[in-house]
């Protein structure tokens, strides 16, 4: 699942720049995977991203399935308001059957901290609810 070439943000540009600075600092991706009858399924979700791949912690659930059975997702951030600004993924997505949970993934953690908070969980908690580990690798950007 390596990206193709090409398949890179360009960081030399300010466009790219601008893409890579969201992609860390966003709280929220939309992913939309794809089900068994062919209708796209589309959720915003928490991730990490370290410059290369996507991990996202989810539930049981639809996007898992999907995913299971057929690896290509797209991603998007939101736009700006004038519907500018925008970061678009395409990529393979597996589930992870070793990667450790969320609570013991300092920087998930951190980023995440106050919203587990605010749900009024704890980081074990929240992993031990959301435990199902997913990467992304990209395969293509689209940036506007």
């Amino acid at each position: 699942m390596a990206p193709r070439k090409g398949a890179l943000l360009d960081s030399t540009t300010a466009e790219g720049k601008r893409a890579q600075s969201r992609l860390r600092k966003e709280i929220i991706i939309w992913l939309a995977t794809t089900g068994a009858d062919g209708r796209p399924h589309a959720v915003p979700v928490w991730f990490l991203w370290d410059g290369k791949s996507f991990l996202i912690y989810s539930v049981p659930g639809q996007k898992v399935k999907d995913i299971e059975a057929n690896p290509n997702v797209a991603m998007h951030l939101n736009a700006d308001a004038e519907g500018g600004d925008i970061v678009r993924i395409d990529g393979e997505a597996k589930r992870l059957r070793r990667q450790p949970l969320a609570y013991r993934v300092p920087a998930y953690i951190r980023k995440y901290a106050a919203l587990v908070k605010s749900y009024g969980w704890k980081p074990e908690g929240f992993s031990r609810e959301y435990h199902i580990a997913l990467r992304v690798r990209p395969t293509r950007y689209r940036t506007r």
